[in-house]
């Protein structure tokens, strides 16, 4: 492991304040075996996460979930984070969020609001969502939060059901008066790999969704940022996930645990420190997880001699694992990796079903929705 003086403090935590959540998003990145109410930190050990992150340089807070309207501290928890001296983005379903609890997360000093959209409809919307009047729901408080004058972003998570709505989806950003739009495609990981083959769009879909984005960021350029996250399974190259492993940001989960990023616990090898027994410092600098993808050391040959090696950082060890069984394998959606072809026969398979008729529309309950138990 380097030095700790030779690795760079992060610059972006993302708090995840629970798991529970309202919608049963299909697609949900969120970990199978979901953290239970009764094990969530308490509203003063969130706060004394936000100094301590403070102190070792990170600069902004993603507050997430799960819902994290969820927890009736939110409110307290913004304001908590902006004392500590953080840039405060909200990310939400809008679903819990009232008018008044808008306006006392304006009045706590948030940021930035990051919206969640199923759909451009409230037919497909409430369907991906599986639950019924979420998109009114969210219309009224992208509605409000534009009167408080909160920086908007809509996150737009696509596949293959919605991916053909994307023109649609970027006049629905302008209209809500969206500073930003991230044209989010579906990443495989935790409960959507439940649903891949029913989600995972076509070839046709992407390379169309490219052209897209193109001439929307030319018609829209200084009025609509546009994100564009693409599916990983058409890529030639992987994406520099967390822009390398233990580089720029950490996570902490619902219970306190520690993650190099959100998937990170999918790989059974590691193991990870909690902020209620360890310093967050010490987590990042000298902590095994953090350190054991850290770095080109750990990467195959393959990787080390790649000239990209420093431009993707190895690619996502999640992804290797969830899909090569191996988190120190080479990412398998890269071309030149050995493990490729298991990514390409994924790919023929679901289009091979998506032909045969077993692709969903609004209404069909083929979906293994993400559910709650009621102790969580």
């Amino acid at each position: 492991m380097r030095d700790a003086v030779q690795i760079p403090p992060p610059i972006a935590l993302l708090a995840e304040l629970t798991h529970r959540c309202p919608l049963a998003c299909p697609y949900c990145s969120n970990p199978v075996d979901l953290t239970a109410r009764q094990t969530e930190l308490d509203t003063a050990t969130w706060l004394d996460v936000f100094r301590q992150a403070v102190e070792m340089g990170v600069l902004q807070v993603h507050i997430s979930g799960g819902e994290p309207a969820s927890r009736r501290d939110l409110v307290d928890l913004v304001k908590g984070a902006r004392e500590a001296g953080l840039y405060v983005n909200l990310i939400t379903s809008g679903v819990g969020l009232t008018d008044a609890r808008l306006a006392a997360l304006d009045a706590a000093g948030v940021d930035h609001i990051q919206l969640s959209v199923q759909g451009v409809t409230a037919q497909m919307a409430d369907w991906i969502g599986g639950y019924k009047g979420g998109f009114k729901r969210k219309m009224a408080v992208a509605d409000k939060i534009a009167e408080t004058g909160i920086p908007l972003t809509l996150n737009a998570v696509m596949h293959r059901h919605n991916l053909g709505d994307l023109p649609a989806t970027i006049d629905l950003a302008k209209r809500l008066g969206a500073r930003r739009l991230e044209v989010a495609c579906v990443q495989f990981q935790g409960w959507a790999l439940k649903n891949r083959g029913a989600l995972q769009p076509t070839r046709e879909q992407v390379d169309m969704a490219k052209k897209v984005v193109a001439q929307a960021r030319a018609d829209n350029r200084g009025t609509l940022v546009i994100d564009f996250v693409p599916p990983d399974y058409y890529s030639d190259f992987p994406k520099a996930c967390m822009g390398g492993w233990g580089s720029t940001g950490l996570n902490v989960t619902p219970d306190g645990r520690v993650l190099p990023c959100h998937a990170a616990e999918t790989i059974p090898s590691l193991s990870f420190q909690s902020v209620t027994e360890v310093p967050l410092a010490d987590i990042w600098y000298k902590g095994a997880a953090f350190a054991a993808y850290r770095g080109t050391d750990w990467m195959a040959e393959e990787c080390q001699t790649c000239d990209r090696r420093d431009v993707d950082f190895g690619g996502c060890r999640c992804q290797a694992m969830a899909v090569v069984g191996d988190a120190a394998a080479t990412d398998p959606v890269c071309r030149k990796s050995p493990h490729r072809h298991l990514v390409d026969a994924t790919l023929k398979a679901e289009a091979q079903g998506a032909e045969r008729g077993t692709e969903q529309r609004p209404g069909d309950k083929d979906f293994t929705y993400r559910s709650f138990p009621e102790q969580v």
